[in-house]
């Protein structure tokens, strides 16, 4: 997979802890992880417990996730006081229901909060065809509004071709606000209704070249950053139960495509 880092995103494995979750990622060969971060039972006891199994393993923990606006309390500044700990570069935002000034003033609100309590961190905001921020367009315009360098936005495979999006959008984008991509085949049939994008996005997703999304076209048109591979599969984890056996599959069929491009 040549330099490109690749990183088994969290939501891969949420049927174990964070801090397994890095047992599970080093254990099937992943050279990075992704971190859920639950404000109901995440402490600094996790923080400490999660620093250590990264020390002993030697991987990276690439982002950690989810701010989700519109929903009462964030947890916002929590979450960036762990990645910070953690040495975490990435803090994964998304809009839940609030609208584009709201997104925008808390944005802003958390940019200024992590300039002068997270260096380093950088919050990308996800935008999500079921979520109030919909497409790259609208994301993309939320963080040049926000114009900060602690501020950018994620693209996910799944969710631009389901808003419409393709790659020669993304060449559109300032190279800066795209410092990495999460990774997600699906079928080319599109579910009808915001119902079916939320079933698909939380249990049918598929493997990288199982379907057929743009996938390299992808890779092409943002060179040279990381990867989080987001497979939410309830296919997968029937037959995966076992998520570091899940976690290998992932990562095998992850070379497959990112290794060609």
């Amino acid at each position: 997979m040549g330099d490109r880092l690749v990183s088994l995103a969290a939501g891969t494995v949420l049927d174990v802890g964070p801090a397994d979750a890095v047992e599970v990622a080093a254990a099937a060969g992943w050279p990075a992880v992704g971190l859920w971060f639950d404000p109901t039972t995440w402490t600094d006891a996790t923080t400490l417990e999660v620093r250590r199994r990264l020390d002993a393993t030697g991987i990276v923990a690439l982002d950690i996730e989810p701010i989700i606006l519109g929903r009462g309390g964030d947890g916002g500044e929590r979450l960036l006081d762990a990645a910070a700990t953690l040495g975490v570069p990435f803090v994964l935002m998304a809009s839940g229901g609030a609208d584009d000034d709201r997104v925008t003033a808390r944005l802003a609100e958390l940019a200024a909060y992590a300039g002068a309590n997270a260096p380093g961190v950088r919050i990308v905001l996800e935008f999500l065809p079921i979520f109030s921020v919909s497409s790259l367009g609208q994301a993309v315009g939320i963080v040049e509004r926000v114009d900060r360098p602690e501020v950018a936005v994620l693209v996910d495979t799944l969710h631009l071709a389901r808003s419409g999006g393709v790659p020669a959008d993304l060449a559109t984008v300032d190279a800066r606000l795209l410092p990495y991509l999460q990774l997600a085949d699906a079928s080319a049939s599109a579910p009808a209704d915001l119902a079916g994008l939320r079933d698909e996005a939380l249990y049918g997703r598929l493997l990288p070249g199982e379907g057929v999304l743009p996938l390299e076209a992808v890779l092409r048109a943002v060179p040279d950053v990381p990867v989080s591979v987001e497979l939410r599969s309830s296919t997968l984890m029937s037959a995966f139960p076992d998520p570091t056996e899940r976690a290998a599959a992932v990562l095998a069929a992850t070379r497959s495509v990112v290794g060609s491009v």
